[in-house]
């Protein structure tokens, strides 16, 4: 076959043709950071990696990440944040890394997200409610998601160190692993609520609906159960940031002076006692904002009952929120005021635990007769809708031998 030059210019434009197209095959073009070149990324959950900044003055930013129960992630940061100098002449400009400063003394009188962490630290939170336990990120780490929900970054600083600070942190999100791709690893705070049939209407009926204080006198409302061993309630009190409080003032003196030298937060101030099946309180637990603690705190008290549900032990639970102070009606002394509002903080303890992954499950049971509106034992009202809290919680995992 004769070739001509016009089929050889035809023949060469083909071949350069192709050739555009394989290279096209092969060169990833621009993506979005987390997006791998094979695939796209997942709606709202990074492929393999993201990138993003977090500004320092901005206490908490959306990464807009949706993570699954069980994911787990390895967290890299540089950058440099700076607090201006303040007014003081002594006082000078400081910078730091996302370890942030290390913590003085004058911190002590700060309200930090991570009470332990440097002030300035790059830290993070899974969800964006209340309930939500902050960790400390810093320049590097691990982190496991225990349920679903949604990544939040910031730094641990107050909202006056925000307003006034300047710089960013460089953040890149490896996922070392995706987690499960089931539904309930999917449930954002924890398992959806359900009907817990183990608390039947006859064994709820049986849990006293108040507490008592020494004199006899009823007081806060049973609003919460708990179904598991003592190790189990234990584990999820303190994996949902709950600290136990102290029980006596000398304990108090000695543990507040070793937390300050520590340059730590005293979050375990002692709390009354109440009595439930003709006893104190088994536990007390508390979780406050450091400063705050004195005046407002959330609390509960925890007694096991003399009752089962399900082979496991069932724990009942008096939860208030302290906001202030007023008159103790009884002796006219000064007591903490509670809010009212008592589901609130009913919720609030629903949100903390369900949040650590060790609840597998939870609902709401209302007893034949509720109680719905009464006063404490130092003369204070609060009112609810008559329901109590469920959570049946699953044993803490041991390590393989």
């Amino acid at each position: 076959m004769r070739i001509t030059s016009a089929r050889i210019a035809f023949l060469i434009s083909a071949a350069l043709f192709f050739a555009g197209l394989n290279m096209r095959a092969q060169t990833p073009g621009t993506q979005t950071p987390g997006a791998p070149a094979s695939q796209p990324a997942a709606a709202g959950s990074p492929a393999k990696s993201s990138e993003l900044d977090i500004s320092a003055n901005t206490q908490w930013t959306d990464t807009k990440i949706d993570l699954r129960a069980g994911e787990k992630l390895h967290i890299t940061a540089t950058g440099t944040a700076t607090y201006p100098a303040g007014s003081s002449a002594r006082s000078k400009a400081r910078s730091f890394g996302p370890d942030g400063l290390k913590r003085g003394f004058a911190d002590l009188v700060h309200e930090y997200a991570v009470p332990d962490a440097g002030h300035g630290a790059l830290i993070g939170r899974l969800g964006s409610d209340e309930g939500a336990q902050p960790f400390l990120v810093g320049a590097a780490t691990d982190y496991e998601a225990p349920v679903a929900g949604r990544l939040f970054l910031g730094l641990n600083e107050s909202e006056k160190d925000a307003s006034e600070a300047e710089g960013s942190f460089h953040v890149t999100i490896e996922v070392l692993n995706p987690g499960a791709n089931t539904p309930e690893a999917a449930a954002a705070g924890g398992p959806p609520e359900t009907h817990i049939d183990i608390i039947t209407p006859a064994r709820l009926d049986e849990i006293p609906r108040r507490v008592t204080d020494p004199q006899g006198h009823p007081g806060d409302m049973v609003n919460v159960l708990l179904v598991g061993s003592e190790d189990q309630v234990v584990k999820a009190f303190q994996s949902g940031g709950w600290v136990h409080v102290d029980s006596s003032v000398e304990s108090t003196i000695m543990t507040g002076l070793l937390e300050s030298f520590e340059k730590k937060d005293y979050l375990t101030m002692p709390m009354s006692t109440l009595y439930l099946f003709n006893r104190a309180q088994d536990y007390g637990f508390a979780h406050a904002e450091p400063v705050r603690v004195v005046m407002s705190r959330h609390h509960l008290r925890l007694w096991k009952s003399p009752y089962t549900a399900g082979g496991q032990a069932v724990w009942c639970i008096s939860a208030t929120h302290d906001i202030g102070f007023e008159r103790d009606q009884r002796n006219n002394g000064i007591t903490h005021k509670i809010d009212p509002a008592i589901d609130t903080e009913r919720e609030f303890v629903n949100a903390t635990l369900s949040a650590t992954g060790l609840v597998v499950q939870r609902g709401h049971a209302t007893p034949s007769h509720p109680l719905t509106e009464a006063n404490t034992a130092t003369g204070g009202s609060f009112h609810s809708d008559g329901r109590v809290l469920v959570l049946v919680v699953k044993a803490p995992q041991t390590p393989a031998n």
